[in-house]
């Protein structure tokens, strides 16, 4: 992926200014990555069990997308935020080599895989993991919104009908 810049936030030069703004740019990828993977699976998939044993809520009546925010309970986002919290802080804490994203854990994050020895294969694989990072956060503001305006990531825009781009001529 070649250098892109429109907004010009890199002209002042500043190396440490761009570091953190790719190491974001990165972080920020990887979570969109696993967000709309988070909004894929459930379509086809459902953990057999209780979510909440106190509540009885399974986790079968957890529906998908922004409808879920209201059926967690608070105790479980608290589990959530503590782990990713716990996970930011200690386990990817600081970067390898000041590089950017880089947490020493090798190939897909997993530290059993190895790193990636050879120096073009390991470019090619970062520009990939770029490129897929930024098509995954468009992806999953895609998917919110629709959610937000057809109560469905997949929904059908027949349902919006408060559209202002709507014909009231019906």
């Amino acid at each position: 992926v070649g250098f892109w810049d429109p907004a010009g936030f890199t002209s002042d030069g500043d190396a440490s200014n761009f570091k953190r703004r790719r190491s974001v740019e990165l972080k920020h990828g990887r979570i969109s990555m696993f967000a709309c993977i988070g909004y894929i699976v459930p379509e086809y998939f459902r953990f057999p069990g209780e979510l909440s044993p106190k509540l009885g809520l399974q986790f079968a009546d957890v529906p998908n997308g922004l409808a879920a925010l209201s059926k967690v309970p608070g105790q479980g986002w608290a589990q959530i935020v503590g782990f990713l919290g716990t996970y930011e802080l200690f386990i990817n804490g600081k970067s390898i080599n000041d590089e950017p994203g880089n947490y020493g854990k090798g190939n897909l994050g997993l530290g059993f895989l190895g790193p990636v020895a050879d120096p073009e294969s390991r470019k090619k694989k970062l520009s990939a993991e770029l490129a897929n990072g930024r098509l995954a956060m468009m992806a999953i503001i895609g998917m919110l919104f629709q959610d937000g305006l057809t109560g469905s990531a997949w929904g059908d825009w027949a349902l919006y009908t408060d559209s202002p781009l709507r014909s009231h001529s019906r």
